[in-house]
Formats: C-alpha cells, structure tokens, sequence
C-alpha cells in the first residue's frame, strides 16, 4: 500500500506515521530522514541540499524529489510505503504521481490529519527541552515536569526552542495553509483523502487511520 500523510505541524504525524507503518509492514520514508541521510553519506542530492540549507535557503522541489525517487526505488518499499513530509506542494504531488506511473504503480490513500489551530498551538508552543539532554522532552499541560523548568531525568534546564514559540508555530502554520494544504483538494479531486481527527490519545488516532486504510 502507497500512503501520504498530511497535517499541519503539531498534529502527530511523525508519531502515526511510525505507528501506521510499523502495523502495515512498510517503510515510514519522511522528508527529515531522507535529508539526514543524503547529506551524512554525502550523495551528490546531499551536497546540493546541504549548499542551500547553509545559504539560508530552500531546498528546491527537484532537489527533494530526486531524494524520495532514490528512497521509493529501494527493495523495502517495492510493496509499499507511507510518505511523511512529502509531497509538500503540488509541483511535488504532481511529480510524484509522474514517477510512480512511470512504474505502473500510484498513491492508494491520502490520509488527512485534522487538528483545530489553537490545539496547534498549545501543543507545540507547550514543549520543553533539557539543555542537557534534548531527547529529555516535557511539555507544560501534557507532561509537566515534577519542578518547573527543571529535567526530572538529570536535572537539567528546560528551555522553549526558538521553532516553539508562537509566533513561530502561527508562521509555520501560514506556510502550510499556503504552499501544503492544496495538495488535499489535489488528492480529493482523486477520490483519495480521508480526513480524521488527531485529537484523543494516540491509539485512538492510529485506530482511525487503519480503520480508513482498510476501507480504501
């Protein structure tokens, strides 16, 4: 089965995407891997992602499209896989639906993670770090630490990263509207989106997204 999962930022979908693929037995291909990868093994993708990240710039669309042919030509996803990050735009959805023709092959579903914007917000904006440790993750509502702003692992600081602010969180949320969101109507013009809810517990959400792929 061939998934892209879509949702703005905060709404679970590294989390659902490692659920969904781990129950399905597909590879979870999400943009963030797929440029760690190229850029540490120092493919010729790599190096020209890694020229313009350090320019302050974006990553053109061929750029990142020729990194995700590479990873969906590999054996592990020959019977399958789920699309984290990728399509972010339409040119990409667009070019994605080309390659995969190309090989006889085309997306199944597109599943649609809903989550209302103030929830966004306060789920992102909530998180805190331990300079000590970043894998230290708390958050102010959903998993508080014992004492504020103190790590209960090793006591270090916890801090509220620069992409966690809300003015931050409310741009980042402008770009998906702007430059993501449409790739849903592309998809729906398909027949392919299922809209769900990532609001509730974490099972909860996974439950729905199967229920929705086994009705596809």
């Amino acid at each position: 089965m061939r998934i892209v999962l879509v949702g703005p930022p905060g709404a679970g979908k590294g989390t659902q995407a490692a659920y969904l693929a781990k129950n399905l037995s597909i590879p979870h291909i999400s943009t963030g891997d797929l440029f760690r990868a190229n850029i540490s093994q120092g493919t010729e993708l790599g190096l020209r992602a890694k020229s313009y990240m350090d320019a302050g710039q974006l990553v053109p669309d061929e750029v990142t499209i020729g990194m995700a042919r590479d990873r969906m030509a590999q054996t592990d996803a020959a019977g399958g896989f789920l699309l984290d990050g990728f399509p972010r735009n339409v040119a990409q959805a667009e070019a994605l639906d080309e390659m995969l023709r190309g090989a006889d092959m085309k997306i199944d579903a597109v599943l649609d993670l809903e989550v209302p914007e103030d929830e966004v917000v306060k789920r992102i904006a909530g998180r805190r770090i331990c300079r000590r440790d970043s894998a230290h993750v708390f958050h102010v509502t959903y998993n508080p630490p014992k004492v504020d702003g103190v790590c209960d692992t090793c006591g270090g600081e916890l801090y509220q990263r620069d992409d966690d602010r809300e003015d931050t969180v409310r741009r980042r949320l402008e770009v998906y509207h702007t430059q993501t969101e449409p790739i849903i109507d592309y998809y729906k013009a398909q027949g392919l989106v299922t809209t769900l809810s990532a609001m509730g517990k974490v099972s909860e959400v996974t439950q729905r997204a199967m229920d929705a792929l086994k009705r596809s």
